[in-house]
């Protein structure tokens, strides 16, 4: 005789995606691998980002499928109002470590957010990604990572009683290293078009949307601010023929090349080339810009538009007491033939403040060597070498006989050290032009590399390690000498850094360096019934490091939870148009 057992009933699918809601961090329930900040200074990182950028711009036209994007559907989107108004997030840079860039999608997800005492602000019925969803590279393992697991888990399916939010997107330079195959794959498949509880509608790189009260809402792909492609052109000649002289377009773009035309003065170029020869001659206004790729919030404005940098989903900060205080738009130095009237904007808001942002360089000391244990080995490679090859020529000076340290050229080592930190000076990456300033801070950082070896050289012929029979010494400078090499070293190039950021030399180098997950931003914007936009910069100054799951929550609840506060609060004053 059996006994009759009821087989216990499998588990509960919560999410509405075939998945049952996880119950641990475990990636396999996940369905992802929450992965840790970018180490943006590790050798093998530095090397590979480099050779990608390279052949990015070397070979960036051959591999531009924007062309091949005119093949696709040119819908022009539209958004109408719910309950009167439309609300609209905005979020850029966002696919780096998991606390900061899960902190942010947490927050975007939330039903409501409370930025203030008695001020709470709906989740946007829009969601524009602004660039860079990925880091270091595009791929499709690394949207799945960074990107893509992160925001399901936020908002694992829509909401009841709302409209399902719409998800956009617009390439940054990160995600186009691999010409663009993994971010359309994600953000414009016609199959599974969700990512969560957003849904995607966009079918190229680049969308226009037709929101309520006359607003218009354009996104461009300037693939690495090179040009705008005749597909691209000819969807926006499109969708403009459908504005009007009451329109106003909020115009998304991948860079603040407003702020970078100071050092490159053609950095603004293909904006301004897409404002004068598209929206211009329908009599329609600008005024906004929103973008990303710069990690910190800043605002340009004047009485005509607001230029607006917002790109604190996730990745590093970056800094903000260098920015300028007042900037021409175009750039008064432009090439451009029939460029737009120059116009000059002040700078009206910034996050983190700059008193802040100075006190985050000097985090770089010990930042430095423990967010980029393999550059501190590098350097510590390189000291050791450098070091060997003084002492031999010292011992040689002292005793012709003697047979030296280690068989190093002291020529090359020193024109080697020379050279790198004129490169990292000025990284080929680097946009703008190489001035004195770069040579004299490379050749300065150079020299003072040079002279630590040297001091070392003297201090490593004093110990007893000298004497040892060959190639014992060696041994002993890699085991020994090395690691401390590695540490001093890298504590002379925090200092370099420091140095070299107070002339705007190497300003990203020193905050990449440190990996400072704290700060994010985004914005949340409304268009209300009586037809104003107001922006909402929202900050977030420290971010969540501890998480738990929340198995048993409802469907459309986000999965993760914070284990500790995470507040939201306004960087500055909401900024209304009309």
């Amino acid at each position: 005789m059996t006994d009759d057992v009821t087989p216990p009933a499998p588990p509960a699918d919560r999410t509405g995606h075939g998945r049952p809601r996880p119950r641990s961090l475990d990636p396999k329930e996940l369905g992802f691998t929450p992965r840790p900040p970018v180490p943006w200074l590790a050798p093998m990182l530095l090397l590979s980002t480099g050779l990608r950028t390279l052949m990015a711009k070397l070979f960036g036209a051959y591999l531009d499928k924007r062309e091949l994007q005119g093949a696709l559907p040119d819908d022009v989107h539209s958004h109408q109002a719910v309950d009167g108004e439309l609300w609209i997030d905005y979020v850029a840079d966002l696919g780096d470590g998991f606390p900061s860039t899960y902190s942010v999608a947490y927050l975007l997800a939330q039903p409501d957010l409370a930025v203030a005492d008695g001020v709470r602000l709906p989740r946007g019925d829009l969601l524009v990604m602004g660039g860079d969803q990925v880091y270091p590279s595009a791929s499709g393992e690394a949207y799945e990572d960074r990107c893509k697991g992160p925001y399901q888990a936020a908002l694992p399916q829509p909401a009841p009683g709302r409209p399902q939010p719409t998800l956009y997107a617009i390439p940054g330079n990160h995600d186009w290293y691999d010409g663009l195959t993994a971010f359309l794959r994600l953000f414009a498949r016609r199959r599974d078009a969700s990512i969560g509880g957003w849904r995607t509608e966009q079918k190229r790189s680049y969308f226009a949307a037709q929101l309520p009260a006359n607003w218009w809402l354009f996104a461009i792909d300037e693939q690495f601010g090179a040009y705008l492609d005749d597909p691209q052109l000819m969807y926006f000649e499109k969708a403009a023929m459908r504005l009007g002289p009451d329109a106003r377009v909020i115009l998304a773009v991948p860079e603040p090349t407003w702020v970078k035309a100071v050092a490159d003065p053609q950095a603004y170029d293909a904006v301004d080339y897409f404002v004068r020869t598209v929206i211009n001659p329908t009599g329609a206004r600008v005024p906004v810009m929103i973008s990303g790729d710069m990690h910190h919030y800043a605002r340009y404005a004047n009485a005509e538009r607001q230029l607006i940098t917002c790109g604190g989903g996730g990745a590093y900060l970056t800094a903000t007491h260098k920015l300028p205080e007042r900037i021409t738009v175009p750039p008064a130095d432009t090439i451009a033939r029939n460029a737009s009237p120059h116009q000059d904007y002040t700078l009206g808001g910034r996050y983190p403040s700059a008193e802040r942002s100075r006190r985050y360089s000097w985090g770089v000391f010990h930042r430095l060597p423990w967010r980029n244990p393999g550059f501190a080995t590098l350097l510590g490679t390189l000291q050791t070498l450098l070091m060997l090859a003084i002492a031999g020529v010292i011992v040689s000076w002292s005793d012709p006989d003697e047979q030296r340290l280690f068989s190093i050229p002291l020529v090359a080592m020193v024109l080697l050290t020379l050279a790198a930190s004129v490169m990292f000076a000025k990284p080929p990456s680097a946009s703008g032009a190489r001035h004195s300033r770069h040579w004299l801070l490379g050749l300065g950082h150079g020299v003072g590399q040079i002279v630590l070896a040297w001091v070392g050289a003297l201090i490593w012929l004093q110990l007893p390690f000298v004497d040892w029979p060959w190639p014992l010494p060696v041994v002993a400078a890699a085991v020994v000498y090395g690691p401390v090499a590695g540490l001093v070293t890298s504590q002379l190039t925090a200092g370099y850094l420091v140095l070299a950021g107070g002339f705007d030399v190497n300003l990203n180098e020193l905050f990449a360096g440190q990996g400072i997950e704290d700060s994010k931003s985004f914005l949340r914007m409304r268009i209300a019934a009586d037809g104003s936009l107001t922006i909402y910069p929202v900050a977030v100054d420290r971010i969540c490091r501890r998480w738990r799951t929340e198995p048993d929550a409802a469907p459309h609840g986000s999965w993760i939870v914070p284990g500790e506060p995470l507040p939201a609060r306004l960087a500055e004053e909401p900024i209304t148009l009309r």
